[in-house]
């Protein structure tokens, strides 16, 4: 146990029971804890293995690299169309997790022989992505703009397209747009 991941266990009232027995069973299979985003992630040789975080209706394990995990049971949850390489398994109460517990111990150990090979998740390039008219607008008429945008990292390029065009109309998109202008120009993230 990481003493500095502690606080996390005591703070939440509503799933605390769940979450330090799904903490046990993670450092049980030999994952070291670590603090991470604020909440305990749990890795092998430094790569990150599995998070346990908590929601308002559930708390879960959220592999890393549960898209590559074959889910013989049929437990492993994408959480938006979005979400490329991470699966999350859910928990309503301490008896689901008590229940499949030995599944969960299967997971997490499908999880380390998936890091130990060195297997990667085959992300979508940025390319790929749609660029909204509005914002494509922008960029061809801001040379500043367009270089700045370009430069920043695949991620961050993703994280605003997919901003921008989920907004449902063009005005949305506009203002969304306008918004972070200033952000991009200065090199930064949608959540830097």
């Amino acid at each position: 146990m990481n003493p500095s991941v502690d606080f996390y266990f005591i703070k939440t009232e509503k799933w605390q029971e769940e979450i330090v027995k799904l903490r046990q069973i993670a450092l049980d299979c030999g994952l070291q804890e670590e603090l991470k985003w604020g909440v305990p992630c749990y890795t092998l040789d430094k790569n990150n293995l599995v998070l346990i975080h908590v929601f308002k209706d559930y708390c879960a394990y959220l592999f890393f690299k549960g898209a590559l995990m074959k889910d013989a049971n049929g437990i492993l949850i994408q959480q938006t169309a979005n979400v490329q390489a991470a699966r999350q398994i859910r928990f309503t109460n301490i008896r689901e997790i008590l229940d499949q517990e030995k599944t969960l111990i299967r997971y997490l150990k499908e999880a380390i022989k998936i890091e130990q090979a060195g297997l990667k998740v085959e992300l979508k390039k940025t390319t790929e992505y749609k660029v909204p008219e509005e914002f494509q607008s922008r960029l061809d008429k801001n040379s500043a703009l367009k270089k700045a945008f370009y430069a920043l990292t695949p991620g961050r390029q993703r994280g605003y397209l997919l901003c921008f065009s989920s907004a449902k109309q063009s005005q949305t998109r506009e203002a969304r747009i306008e918004k972070f202008m200033p952000q991009i120009l200065k090199g930064k993230g949608l959540d830097d």
